[in-house]
C-alpha cells in the first residue's frame, strides 16, 4: 500500500515507536480468521521533503529477523537494477530445521515453555499489572557508553578469574537494563525478595552441527530464560551477576538442547498457551512477560542498515510498533559505530525513573 504525509521526515524526532511512527507499517485487521492473515506487507509512505518510509509487517512463524533482513536487503538489491549472486540466494529448505521422527523422549526440562513468570508478591495472577498504562522510549548509548558498560561488567570478573570469557557489549547493557528496571520498579515495590526473571531469544544458525545455511530462509530463533533471581542480589552485586545470567540463559542453547525443544514442540496438540503475546492482537493467551520481568530481544548482530533501495543507506531502522509492557530491542545505530539504539516499553510510572538509572548509573 502507498501513503502521503504533509509532514517532513525529521519531524518525526528519534522514531521511537510511539504516536506517528505506528502509523507508518502496515495495520493488521486480527479480528480476521488467523487464515486470512497476510504472511507480508508492505507500506510505502512518502513526506513533503521527499523522505521515504518502508514499513513491513512480516509473519514471525514464516521468519525470523535475520531471514526477513536478507529478504529485505535481497529485495532492495532487485530493486536499484543489481541480480543476486548464487550466495545470496535464500536456502528454502525447511527440512534442516525438524524434530526427530520419530520423537525422541526428552533430554531437557524446557523451562522458556513450561515455567510461569514470577508475580509480583502479593499477587495471585497478572491481571492488574497489564490493564496500567505503558509509555515507550527510545534510549540511546554512544560507543563509549557501551564501552564503560563493558568495562564495568568485566571488571571484577577479570580480577577474579581472568580464563573467564569477558562480557559482550549485548550482555552488558542488558544486564544494566536489567537491574535498572528492578531499581525503578522498587520505588513502590520494596521488597529484596521479589523474584524476576528475563525471557531471551536466540538464534540457532550456528549452534547446530552442521550449522544451518546462512541464508536460511526461515524461523531459527528459540526462547531461553535466565534462572529466576532476586531484586536484592541484582542490585546489590556487581553487573557482572545479571550479565553472568544472562549468559547461562544463553549458554543452555546447546545442539541437544535446541534438538529436544523441536521435539518437545512437536509433541504439544494445542500451542497456543506457548505462544507470546501481543496486545496489538488482543491476545488473551500466554504468560504476561512483564513487571516484574523483562523480555529483551537483540538486533545487535542483524545487518538492518545493509539495506538499499537505490536512495543510499537509511536513517533509521527499528520497530514500528512496540506496545507489550517489559519488552525491548537493543539495536545498532545508524550510525554503525558501535553505538546502539533501544527500543523499550514499560509502565509509565515507573519510565523516568528507569531512564535516570540507567544513564546516571552507567559510571
Amino acid at each position: 500500500m502507498e501513503a502521503y504525509s504533509d509532514a517532513k521526515l525529521d519531524e518525526l524526532g528519534d522514531f521511537a515507536p510511539i504516536g506517528v511512527v505506528q502509523d507508518l507499517v502496515p495495520k493488521i485487521d486480527y479480528t480476521t480468521p488467523i487464515e486470512e492473515w497476510p504472511l507480508f506487507l508492505v507500506q510505502l509512505t512518502r513526506f513533503s521533503c521527499g523522505g521515504l518510509c518502508v514499513g513491513t509487517a512480516l509473519c514471525h512463524t514464516m521468519v525470523d529477523g535475520i531471514s526477513a533482513t536478507h529478504f529485505i536487503s535481497s529485495w532492495a538489491k532487485l530493486a536499484r537494477g543489481d541480480n543476486l549472486e548464487d550466495h545470496e540466494m535464500p536456502f528454502l529448505d525447511r527440512t534442516v530445521l525438524r524434530s526427530s521422527e520419530p520423537l525422541m523422549p526428552l533430554r531437557f526440562d524446557h523451562i522458556a515453555y513450561t515455567t510461569k513468570p514470577p508475580l509480583l508478591i502479593g499477587s495471585k495472577d497478572a491481571k492488574e499489572e497489564q490493564k496500567k498504562e505503558t509509555s515507550v522510549t527510545l534510549l540511546k548509548l554512544t560507543k563509549d557508553q557501551v564501552e564503560q558498560l563493558k568495562k564495568r561488567a568485566n571488571y571484577d570478573t577479570q580480577l577474579q578469574d581472568p580464563t573467564i570469557r569477558p562480557y559482550s557489549r549485548y550482555e552488558a547493557v542488558a544486564g544494566h537494563m536489567w537491574r535498572c528496571v528492578c531499581k525503578a520498579r522498587s520505588i513502590d515495590n520494596n521488597h529484596d525478595d521479589q523474584p524476576t526473571r528475563v525471557r531471551l531469544v536466540v538464534d540457532v544458525r550456528n549452534r547446530l552441527n552442521p550449522p544451518l545455511p546462512q541464508r536460511y530462509f526461515g524461523n531459527a530463533v528459540f526462547l531461553t530464560i535466565t534462572s529466576t533471581c532476586l531484586y536484592g542480589d541484582l542490585l546489590s552485586k556487581p553487573l557482572s551477576y545479571s550479565a553472568g545470567k544472562l549468559r547461562e540463559a544463553n549458554e543452555r542453547m546447546t545442539e541437544e538442547y535446541i534438538k529436544s525443544a523441536l521435539d518437545f514442540l512437536t509433541s504439544q496438540k494445542d500451542v497456543s498457551g506457548l505462544r507470546s503475546k501481543f496486545d496489538v492482537r488482543g491476545d488473551t493467551e500466554g504468560p504476561f512477560q512483564g513487571n516484574p520481568n523483562l523480555s529483551l530481544g537483540s538486533w545487535i548482530n542483524v545487518p538492518i542498515y545493509d539495506v538499499d533501495f537505490g536512495w543510499g543507506k537509511p536513517v533509521y531502522v527499528g520497530p514500528g510498533l512496540l506496545d507489550t509492557e517489559g519488552r525491548s530491542f537493543i539495536m545498532p545505530s545508524g550510525v554503525v559505530d558501535g553505538s546502539l539504539n533501544i527500543a523499550f516499553c514499560l509502565q509509565t510510572q515507573y519510565m523516568d525513573s528507569f531512564k535516570k538509572y540507567f544513564y546516571d548509573d552507567i559510571t
